[in-house]
């Protein structure tokens, strides 16, 4: 059964930072190559209240985080090129007085039973649809960036009635790829946030609780690594 096809795909190779929109990518074990690569974390805290976000330093937003040939670039609102090195931790460290530390590359082990799990936020890619989009636009009254929602694919769907969460525990094929869909995508505060001003709107996260009590997409971990471009067809094969 075809649901529709690949009509966006994003990366964001530093978490909360702002991502990079791609025509094609590769999908490891652990999701997409070089996605949510590596973050800044407080090292005080635990467990998700340890990672510092765009929650904690708004501008985190502003800054343009790339993964080129294995290496992360990032562009600073005023043009200025960092990598994931001490210049960097110092340029965000200004932002804030809580210490910051960086998270290290992992590298694999070439004896690991899953050498790729290299993700800060575990084996898991995120899907939305154009169809739940044009809902909550249409519902919340205003434009709405799909840039909000953090999305590793935006899928434009055939059939409107077959929402997202009928996928869960299903199967997609994607080009080369194999996927199973788990879960929701429990939504935060961080939707709220414009993309480029990071002005809040508190109305569109009540929206999606009134509309999609908080779920709004869905994670998929991978069964089979391959690749992805853009017009991909999305199938349900179980």
């Amino acid at each position: 059964m075809q649901l529709g096809e690949i009509s966006e795909i994003y990366r964001y190779p530093i978490k909360s930072f702002a991502g990079e929109k791609l025509e094609d990518c590769v999908i490891e074990e652990y999701g997409l190559q070089g996605d949510r690569f590596v973050t800044f974390y407080d090292e005080t805290k635990k467990d998700w209240y340890k990672y510092m976000t765009a929650r904690n330093i708004p501008n985190l937003l502003n800054y343009k985080a790339e993964f080129k040939d294995g290496d992360i670039q990032v562009t600073s609102p005023d043009g200025r090129v960092f990598g994931w090195d001490e210049a960097l931790l110092e340029e965000i460290q200004n932002q804030t007085t809580t210490t910051l530390t960086m998270s290290k590359r992992k590298e694999p082990h070439p004896e690991a039973k899953h050498p790729h799990l290299l993700s800060v936020d575990g084996a898991s890619i995120l899907i939305i649809t154009d169809s739940s989009l044009n809902k909550l636009q249409e519902t919340w009254g205003k434009e709405l960036d799909d840039r909000r929602f953090r999305a590793n694919f935006v899928i434009t769907v055939n059939d409107d009635t077959f929402t997202e969460g009928d996928w869960i525990g299903r199967k997609l094929s994607i080009g080369d790829t194999k996927l199973q869909v788990d879960s929701f995508c429990e939504r935060c505060v961080l939707i709220t946030m414009d993309p480029d001003t990071q002005v809040k709107d508190p109305t569109l996260l009540r929206k999606v609780n009134e509309e999609f009590n908080l779920h709004f997409g869905v994670y998929a971990s991978v069964l089979q690594p391959g690749s992805v471009k853009l017009g991909d067809k999305v199938l349900l094969v179980e």
